[in-house]
């Protein structure tokens, strides 16, 4: 280990300030060991995917943890990482970590001990903890400024909440939810029995990704509002790109993407209160920036709004007809009110 810590010591010390940099922000791994999962299975040689950029001020006071969204990996959140953008690097040191099952940190798809449906079923608590191991014993941060995440990273700061609400001053849920509403809880079961349904599904031992242009359909369909969809897509258009979707195999890998939306059916950060949203509330310490999309059919905002009540987090609602993507239609509306929140 200690010659490891020296090795990448001297190689930083020979490189050009640019290139320190680069290295800061390249894909590094997190060995925590076997992780113990809320019901009761392990994930065996656990390890954690995570990236950092800017610079760690000497008493540890600017760190911002960014958590990835569904499928997501920290390679995609880089882009919204850096001056002028969601999380200003300049200003503080981002550790953007990678959530389980996304294909990077352990995950069905890569796990050589648990592969496949072998590899148990997780949920956001358990994501929540492995980052904590991660930032605890490896990082050795006790505390940190902020806790950010988009979509199902906005369902991991909730969850960051209440499991460890001493863990971070401040916390911006964005799109995510507390608990999985009704409606959220239809569309992601369809999805998962569009791809077991499929004739290329094998259990799991598929040798291409099943349903692909199914899986393609579904997400199309919830990322907006048909207003915006017919506002921005020809038929033509439509036909092209379903065709593309069935003749791609590597878009994405099933069997991550079955697990991480099991843990998103079962996410509740009530599980442990009774199921009492209000005795959940109780427990929350940090300062807290609840973002929201009005027409969003993804993650629907109504469960993060009465938790933002409870807790009298401050609320933005996106208005426009983007759905789950008025995150990029009302980008700089949003990044200029994360930046606002962080900086006060």
């Amino acid at each position: 280990m200690m010659r490891n810590v020296a090795r990448a010591l001297r190689l930083c010390l020979s490189l050009p300030l640019f290139a320190i940099v680069a290295f800061a922000q390249q894909q590094q791994f997190a060995n925590i060991g076997d992780l113990k999962l809320e019901n009761g299975g392990v994930i065996r040689q656990c390890r954690v995917g995570y990236r950092t950029f800017g610079k760690l001020a000497a008493d540890k006071s600017n760190v911002v943890v960014y958590v990835t969204w569904a499928s997501g990996t920290t390679e995609q959140l880089a882009g919204s990482i850096g001056p002028g953008k969601l999380i200003d690097s300049t200003s503080y040191y981002v550790v953007a970590i990678d959530a389980l099952g996304n294909g990077v940190s352990s995950s069905p798809s890569n796990s050589r001990l648990q592969p496949r449906m072998r590899f148990p079923k997780f949920t956001m608590r358990d994501i929540v903890a492995s980052q904590h191991e991660l930032l605890t014993k490896v990082l050795h941060l006790d505390r940190v400024k902020a806790v950010v995440g988009v979509s199902m990273g906005g369902m991991q700061v909730f969850q960051w909440l209440v499991s460890y609400p001493d863990f971070m001053e401040k916390a911006i849920p964005i799109v995510g939810s507390p608990r999985s509403a009704p409606y959220d809880l239809v569309h992601w079961q369809a999805e998962i029995e569009a791809l077991m349904r499929d004739r290329d599904w094998k259990g799991g031992n598929y040798t291409v990704n099943p349903a692909r242009a199914v899986d393609f359909a579904f997400g199309e369909m919830i990322l907006t509002t048909p207003a915006d969809y017919n506002r921005r897509k020809t038929r033509e258009q439509v036909f092209a790109d379903l065709a593309k979707a069935r003749s791609d195999t590597r878009r994405f890998d099933a069997n991550n993407k079955i697990r991480q939306v099991q843990a998103m059916m079962q996410l509740d950060v009530s599980r442990g209160f009774g199921g009492s949203l209000e005795q959940a509330a109780k427990v929350v310490k940090a300062k807290v920036f609840v973002v929201v999309a009005k027409e969003d059919h993804v993650v629907t905002p109504g469960p993060a709004i009465e938790f933002a009540t409870l807790i009298g987090a401050k609320l933005l609602n996106l208005e426009s007809d983007c759905g789950h993507l008025a995150t990029v239609c009302e980008g700089k509306r949003l990044d200029a009110a994360v930046a606002e929140f962080l900086m006060h």
